[in-house]
């Protein structure tokens, strides 16, 4: 297990816009220069007053938020990502904090993460296919969303999952180490965090394959070095599972082969032809009651014999085609997902319309 973050006690005011996203739901907390400060709330920006931050008073509150040893990151990076604890009405609370630079000013965005790994009911995942998922025993599996869609979370409740199950020893190397998985009997979970006890996710992947590694969690592929990695991994009977930032299943598996240069991309399809063995796309739709969660919707891509012709050979628009036809094995096509939400009344017409491939379908 890892260390546990450090427990701070910050300053004000920003422990009480903090509070205030812990009692509002908040995702996220917004504290940029010549802005008041501002919360994600169910996907929605709100104030939480008209007083505007100032330049002085955000490098500040930010600056002595961070550790010694983050500090001095943040300044010779520009750019940070840190977890921390905050003790609140008796409870201790996590965060993920990214400061950051803009125009010689001092912002920053704070995540709350829940203090337990939520039920995949809480989230709406679907259960059957998350026992498909956490029983993948080799291979690549890709969770895909733009940010803020949730894919942390659903990597978070496979790998406990998993944990659960027993028997595995799970590496987990992320930026920075968001949920904390349980210690169990009979798993061993390590958690590596990027920049604190490991210089980058690559060198976490070529490490941990050194540490007798049953499953390894990347927080994110981004970078040609760490997708070669989880490669490698998924080929010598490792099961690798990541997230990357794009909106559907070929999308990803687009992302994934132009990180390397054009002579290697058709080398690289073909190790993803093996080795990928799903993609799960996720979004995040507003509900159809004001002030209530988003509702998840999914596109589910579980790899056959047409989709790995299709990745090796680059024909990657016939990969909606295998997922519109492949429904009885498990697969699920955006579009479907979101009908289903709104024939169940949890969100309207016009959100429907907006993420709906074909809205032409719903007549």
């Amino acid at each position: 297990m890892t260390t546990p973050p450090p427990s701070l006690d910050c300053g004000e005011p920003l422990r009480t816009w903090l509070q205030s996203a812990i009692e509002t739901e908040a995702a996220d907390l917004h504290v940029v220069p010549g802005y008041p400060p501002v919360l994600r709330i169910h996907g929605k920006l709100e104030q939480i007053s008209e007083e505007v931050v100032s330049a002085s008073q955000a490098k500040d509150l930010l600056g002595g938020l961070c550790p010694d040893d983050v500090h001095g990151r943040f300044l010779s990076d520009q750019n940070v990502d840190f977890s921390f604890e905050l003790p609140v009405d008796d409870q201790t609370r996590r965060f993920r904090a990214n400061l950051f630079f803009s125009r010689g000013e001092v912002g920053g965005c704070f995540r709350l993460i829940p203090s337990e790994i939520p039920s995949f009911d809480w989230a709406g995942f679907p259960a059957d296919i998350a026992s498909r998922l956490a029983d993948v025993r080799n291979g690549l599996v890709l969770i895909s969303g733009v940010a803020g869609s949730g894919k942390s979370t659903t990597l978070a409740m496979i790998i406990n999952l998993i944990n659960r199950q027993g028997g595995r020893r799970i590496i987990t190397i992320e930026e920075p180490v968001e949920y904390l998985i349980p210690r169990l009997a009979g798993s061993v979970v390590t958690q590596r965090e990027v920049g604190v006890d490991v210089g980058s996710f690559a060198d976490g992947l070529k490490y941990g394959l050194r540490q007798d590694p049953d499953v390894i969690l990347v927080g994110e592929i981004r970078d040609r070095e760490t997708a070669q990695m989880a490669l490698t991994a998924a080929e010598t009977g490792h099961v690798v599972y990541s997230t990357v930032h794009t909106r559907d299943a070929k999308g990803a598996v687009s992302r994934f082969t132009d990180l390397f240069p054009n002579d290697v991309q058709g080398e690289i399809r073909a190790q993803l032809a093996l080795g990928l063995r799903a993609v799960v796309s996720q979004h995040l739709l507003p509900s159809v009651q004001p002030g209530e969660k988003r509702h998840l919707a999914l596109e589910i891509m579980l790899t056959n014999s047409a989709i790995a012709s299709a990745i090796r050979m680059g024909k990657l628009q016939s990969i909606d085609n295998s997922i519109q036809t492949g429904r009885d094995v498990g697969m699920m096509p955006l579009d479907e997902s979101i009908r289903r939400l709104l024939s169940e009344r949890r969100i309207d017409r016009q959100t429907a319309d907006r993420y709906l491939s074909d809205s032409g379908a719903l007549g």
